[in-house]
């Protein structure tokens, strides 16, 4: 005999599990349609990387994944990675990469732990897994990522897991597609032949001590009459900005997460300063 009452409220958990997929699916497609400059992907299970924190040693899962929808890196050699990583600052090379929320799971001996999702260029995924090298490098990225971000600090004693491509399951992303510029280009003339030079520019941070609210960029742009000539592309933990005509570029990266929406520059015109101040988001 069944119980006709266990019948009805697994039906009941059946339409609410619907219900509640029809209203994820809606309200990541009002998502998209609000903000057009980014879009929710699914990525393919890649590998899965065994790690722990630092220094309380607590089991970290790395899932590498991977999707067309993350632009690729630059193309690079196997001398040039070589070289690369034998640099004193290799921070000039950059893999996108889509970070997401941690989230816990349960390993194989039934104990808690945490795991983050990576995702990066399909392509540039199918290569790595070629070359024990480039694996390496991604996974190290992956986890210098992943501590600039949420400010972490993670073992480099990892393990690929041999037959585990994810811990989890696999959830969907999303990821921007086009960062919104602060300052807007206004049609400037193109000197092709000349070369952008860097900039002078500090970071400060605010308050000195304690937790930091702001971090705020002075940069000298001796030579620009105005801010109409300036192209500033705020990123999570990225600022990059072009001043037309070709006279300088900065591209740097900061280990702190950004609010994006909330940064403002002002440009003066008089001391030909420029002053970007970049809400720090505390995690």
């Amino acid at each position: 005999m069944t119980d006709s009452s266990l019948l009805s409220t697994e039906l009941e958990l059946q339409q609410q599990e619907e219900l509640y997929q029809q209203l994820l699916l809606q309200t990541m497609g009002q998502m998209q349609t609000e903000n057009p400059d980014s879009k929710v992907i699914r990525p393919q299970p890649g590998i899965c990387v065994k790690t722990s924190s630092e220094p309380d040693k607590q089991k970290v899962f790395i899932n590498i994944c991977q999707s067309n929808s993350v632009p690729p890196p630059p193309e690079l050699s196997r001398e040039e990675l070589v070289e690369l990583l034998q640099a004193e600052d290799p921070s000039g090379y950059r893999v996108p990469m889509s970070l997401g929320e941690p989230h816990t799971e349960v390993d194989n001996s039934s104990q808690g732990c945490t795991a983050y999702d990576v995702v990066i260029n399909q392509e540039f995924f199918q290569r790595c897994q070629k070359d024990p090298l480039f694996q390496q490098f991604v996974i190290l990225v992956s986890v210098e990522g992943l501590e600039n971000k949420y400010n972490l600090e993670l073992s480099r004693d990892w393990k690929v897991l041999k037959n585990r491509k994810f811990l989890g399951s696999v959830s969907e992303q999303n990821i921007r597609t086009k960062s919104r510029p602060v300052i807007q280009e206004l049609q400037p003339q193109e000197n092709a032949a000349a070369t952008p030079k860097r900039p002078e520019f500090t970071l400060l941070v605010e308050p000195p001590a304690g937790d930091p609210e702001y971090l705020i960029a002075e940069i000298k742009l001796p030579g620009v009459p105005s801010s109409r000539s300036l192209v500033l592309d705020v990123g999570e933990d990225r600022l990059v900005l072009t001043a037309r005509p070709s006279l300088f570029h900065l591209d740097v990266f900061h280990p702190f997460l950004i609010d994006q929406e909330n940064s403002v520059a002002q440009y003066n015109s008089s001391t030909q300063i420029l002053t970007v101040t970049l809400p720090v988001v505390s995690l």
